[in-house]
């Protein structure tokens, strides 16, 4: 088996996870208890990469619910699967972090980040084979980033060889929850930037878009828009769930999807996404799928996939359909629209089918795209953060908790240097085109990685060798 260990943190991680538990625990036939009521023995088959087998026949979430503040918790304790989780792995303090990322970091998380990590190791240890870690957070609050940030370090301390998966809902333009959010997710990025492997942004304004214009929903609430987080989460395990033609895996999804150490950051979409009185109106096939997948209506992070190129792509069907349709369909996707794709990576597609289709659908697919729009994003909560950081706005509620400003300009600038990679990797054209013009110039030809120079910086170039 290659078990998964979740762990939710924050309000946000903790109300997006227990949707994702009850998702989950559809897919695999459980009912509110844990108690099997499926009707397919493949439901069983590969239960164990999320659930632990206690006594009874009761399947145990491997999961850990954390948060600063009891308030969370009790809703989800007296939710409608509340008695599906171990009451061990409810670990809360009592204070709140309050929307600050010092206290969820350096004081009051790391009070409690102990007790968490010592939940970590009794999951882990009853793990066979322990594939991963996933997190579900935000990154504007107080808890979710700062607590959350601190205990990837700590995973990744403990585990290093193991994958650090975590879905990330990054602030977005046009819904702010809180003030000091650019600062929260600066400080944030500049940690899951190192420690984790894949992290999957998702974002409030793009959820509401879908709800409002592809699903009709004219009042959504965060339920709403939490089912539509957890069907990209179980999707992206589905072929660790169940059987499949063609699997992929944390690490090959890692492997694949990320060409640079630093350049982990994919939005998602799902397909079908259909209003539900137009549903019987629609034939799912194969070409729909893969039309509505890549279409950036469905995604899931509010920048446009046009913007930028896709360095690498990777879908996961599911539900029984011909491989060779899907693999006919990802290409003659890629060669219409080759502009959008970088021409440096040849086949940057990475396809998975499993058998298996979600609840009431006949099949469906999850997209995962590492596209270099995505700095949209980071540019404008960089920005945010430059406006109040030069007047240090805000700053003695993180100073006082014991920070310095050095962290918060290192922060700055290791978002501002990601920005640029995402910039450089976006213009850089294919090897073959630039060994050309470049041995006219100076010989070898120069790596993949050259940025486009302006005519001013070339002259300014000579100005200064002739000087």
């Amino acid at each position: 088996m290659r078990e998964i260990v979740h762990l939710q943190i924050g309000q946000c991680g903790n109300q997006i996870g227990s949707k994702f538990w009850e998702v989950i625990s559809e897919e695999h036939g459980l009912n509110a208890t844990g108690m099997y009521e499926g009707d397919s023995s493949l439901q069983l088959e590969r239960v164990n990469v999320y659930f632990n087998e206690a006594h009874g026949g009761k399947y145990v979430p491997r999961a850990l619910l954390v948060d600063l503040e009891p308030g969370t918790m009790d809703s989800v304790r007296g939710s409608r699967i509340g008695a599906l989780f171990r009451p061990d792995n409810f670990i809360h303090g009592n204070s709140g972090a309050g929307n600050n990322w010092a206290k969820g970091h350096y004081t009051e998380g790391a009070e409690l980040v102990e007790q968490v990590m010592d939940r970590v190791r009794h999951e882990s240890e009853s793990c066979d084979c322990l594939q991963g870690f996933q997190l579900v957070h935000s990154l504007g609050g107080g808890t979710g980033s700062g607590m959350g940030t601190l205990l990837i370090n700590k995973i990744r301390e403990e585990y290093p060889d193991r994958i650090v998966n975590s879905f990330s809902v990054v602030p977005s333009p046009k819904v702010s929850d809180t003030v000091v959010e650019p600062y929260n997710a600066t400080l944030s990025i500049h940690q899951l930037l190192e420690n984790t492997d894949e992290t999957f942004c998702i974002d409030n304004e793009a959820l509401y878009d879908i709800c409002f214009r592809t699903l009709k929903l004219t009042t959504p609430t965060y339920g709403d828009l939490n089912h539509l987080v957890c069907m990209t989460m179980s999707g992206v395990t589905t072929s660790l769930r169940f059987p499949g033609q063609l699997n992929a895996d944390l690490r090959k999804l890692a492997v694949n999807m990320v060409p640079f150490p630093r350049l982990h950051f994919f939005m998602s979409s799902f397909a079908p996404l259909t209003a539900r009185g137009s549903q019987q109106y629609q034939a799912l096939t194969v070409p729909e799928l893969t039309q509505q997948m890549f279409d950036a209506r469905n995604m899931m992070t509010a920048c446009d996939p046009r913007r930028g190129r896709y360095l690498t792509v990777a879908g996961i069907f599911r539900g029984r359909m011909s491989t060779k349709e899907v693999d006919e369909q990802m290409l003659a996707m890629q060669q219409k629209n080759s502009n959008y794709f970088v021409d440096w990576i040849p086949h940057n597609c990475k396809v998975a089918v499993c058998d298996i289709p979600p609840r009431g659908l006949k099949m469906a697919s999850t997209f995962i795209g590492n596209n270099t729009a995505i700095q949209e994003i980071f540019r404008r909560v960089g920005e945010q953060f430059t406006l109040m950081f030069r007047r240090k706005a805000f700053l003695h509620w993180y100073t006082g908790e014991g920070m310095d400003e050095m962290e918060f300009t290192e922060a700055e600038s290791n978002l501002n240097d990601l920005v640029s990679e995402y910039q450089q990797y976006q213009e850089a054209t294919s090897d073959l085109d630039l060994g050309a013009e470049d041995e006219e110039e100076e010989g070898p030809s120069s790596p993949v990685t050259t940025k486009s120079q302006s005519p001013v910086e070339v002259q300014l170039e000579t100005v200064n060798e002739t000087s």
